[in-house]
């Protein structure tokens, strides 16, 4: 005779429970204090964070002090609505009616005698800093409310806590509270307008992709209202018409990405990308995104510019939230432009994420300025070719040969000979400072320094990588040494 379901599953819940969660040091508990009157027992500057957190959760504070911090005394003045401070020592009677006892005394027979009161009291107590008489602690909030982070290390690093923190609101967009307040008011509407729990689903997909994306379709009941419509009409999971959005990823390194560009990632649900994004970048966007390289090989064999136009918006007209995600800063020699131009013509939504451009991290990274008040009045961005790999013809030679100027060549590895000559030619010192850096951000980063004499005779090969930069201007001198250098002499040739 087959065991009944309630005896298999009595005998295999311990083992699965076993295999999916790992001891906690503390259990996790939000707790509803609205209207609920906590006592604070001490005054010393611990207290103030305390004390501002619990009236920021709606409870009714009545904190005895004899001696109270004067920023305590300010927020209570602050704050009469919720805190009620009491110049005068706590006393057993004081515990009766309240949901938290929080004190701060460093007498330890108070400490233990306010502990034991508390207990008696039926009361959950924390002792500021003496974990032993402690039921519960406070942890670091992370306050985009109604969503609440807390975050505990169990007392043994509080600034990792704080640290975790900070990330974890820096990939949350202020506008969340906003998001998921509205959903929580739309929760029994959405009953109505969706009573399958299939697309109930694909409704809340949708809303958490906008909620994270930090935009404004899911910011009130009427943004909500037309994602389910589009929902019940059988349209994607992104609710008819996709986006595009072009985001800068920076020269490589994913500490320099933007906030913003990191939202995006994490909210696309097609990447795609050229050859200057490392995988290091790719690696922070949404796993279930697909990744599209469209990277362009320099003079070789590369997708054509308006093949890659066209790609982002047939994803975007299938419902797809598209990132475009360009090396550096995509107003930077980008070609955002012409992509923009195709979204707008098709009617699909595009917006740009500007990125840390390689210009920008190869200075900061070598420990000096593009401008400097003696040296360099203002910067000059130049791509070193043109459609056919050549020199620009167009470029302006006496304005790229001012001294005033630090002159910044993108993409100019090959051409950089021939356009030292002309600013030479052109009146520039050739005792002037050049620096040609590759693989600005990465680990493998190098660069070779010489001056613009040496650079237009051709004589010492630049370094080779993606990509290369070549800066040249008297700003350079004040480049810091870095590991793997060539550092040439700065004399003329």
């Amino acid at each position: 005779m087959p065991p009944d379901e309630t005896q298999v599953a009595d005998e295999i819940r311990p083992r699965a429970v076993a295999a999916r969660l790992l001891p906690l040091a503390k259990l996790p508990i939000f707790m509803d204090l609205a209207g609920r009157r906590v006592l604070v027992a001490g005054g010393g500057p611990p207290v103030v964070w305390k004390a501002e957190l619990l009236a920021a959760a709606g409870a009714r504070l009545a904190i005895l002090a004899e001696a109270p911090d004067p920023d305590l005394v300010a927020l209570a003045q602050a704050r009469p609505d919720a805190i009620a401070l009491a110049r005068r020592a706590w006393t057993p009677a004081d515990l009766a009616g309240a949901a938290l006892a929080v004190a701060d005394l460093d007498d330890l027979e108070e400490a233990a005698r306010f502990a034991a009161a508390a207990r008696a009291a039926g009361v959950p107590v924390n002792v500021v800093d003496k974990p032993a008489f402690c039921e519960f602690q406070f942890g670091t909030v992370g306050n985009r409310s109604p969503v609440v982070v807390g975050i505990m290390t169990d007392g043994a690093a509080p600034i990792l806590g704080q640290a975790i923190r900070r990330r974890i609101e820096a990939i949350l967009p202020a506008t969340l509270a906003a998001s998921v307040a509205a959903a929580k008011g739309f929760r029994d509407r959405l009953k109505a307008r969706l009573p399958g729990r299939a697309d109930r689903r694909s409704f809340w997909e949708g809303f958490v992709d906008a909620a994270l994306g930090g935009g404004a379709a899911a910011q009130d009941a009427a943004s909500l209202d037309r994602l389910a419509g589009r929902v019940a009409a059988g349209i994607g999971r992104t609710g008819g018409m996709g986006e595009v959005a072009i985001v800068g990823a920076g020269p490589g390194d994913p500490e320099l990405l933007t906030l913003r560009a990191m939202r995006e990632l994490q909210a696309a649900d097609v990447i795609v990308h050229d050859r200057l994004v490392t995988p290091a970048v790719l690696e922070l966007g949404r796993r279930e995104a697909r990744r599209i390289h469209v990277g362009k090989e320099g003079h070789g064999a590369s997708c054509r510019q308006e093949d890659i136009s066209a790609l982002l918006v047939d994803l975007a007209m299938g419902g797809e939230r598209v990132v475009r995600l360009k090396g550096g800063d995509p107003a930077i020699f980008g070609r955002t432009g012409e992509e923009v131009a195709a979204c707008r013509a098709a009617g699909v939504p595009v917006r740009i994420v500007p990125g840390v451009t390689t210009a920008s991290a190869a200075a900061a990274n070598l420990g000096f300025s593009l401008t400097h008040r003696d040296r360099a009045s203002r910067v000059q961005f130049v791509t070193g070719h043109d459609r056919h790999g050549r020199l620009p013809a167009d470029l302006d030679i006496a304005a790229l040969a001012d001294p005033r100027a630090t002159l910044i060549v993108y993409m100019g590895r090959r051409t950089a000979p021939a356009l030292a000559r002309a600013l030479v030619a052109a009146g520039r010192d050739p005792a002037t400072p050049v620096l040609a850096v590759a693989d600005v951000a990465r680990p493998s980063q190098r660069d070779v320094r010489l001056d613009l004499g040496r650079l237009a005779a051709a004589g010492v090969p630049l370094p080779e990588g993606v990509p290369v930069l070549v800066l040249i201007g008297d700003a350079v001198r004040d480049a810091a040494p870095a590991a793997g250098a060539a550092d040439i002499a700065l004399a003329p040739a």
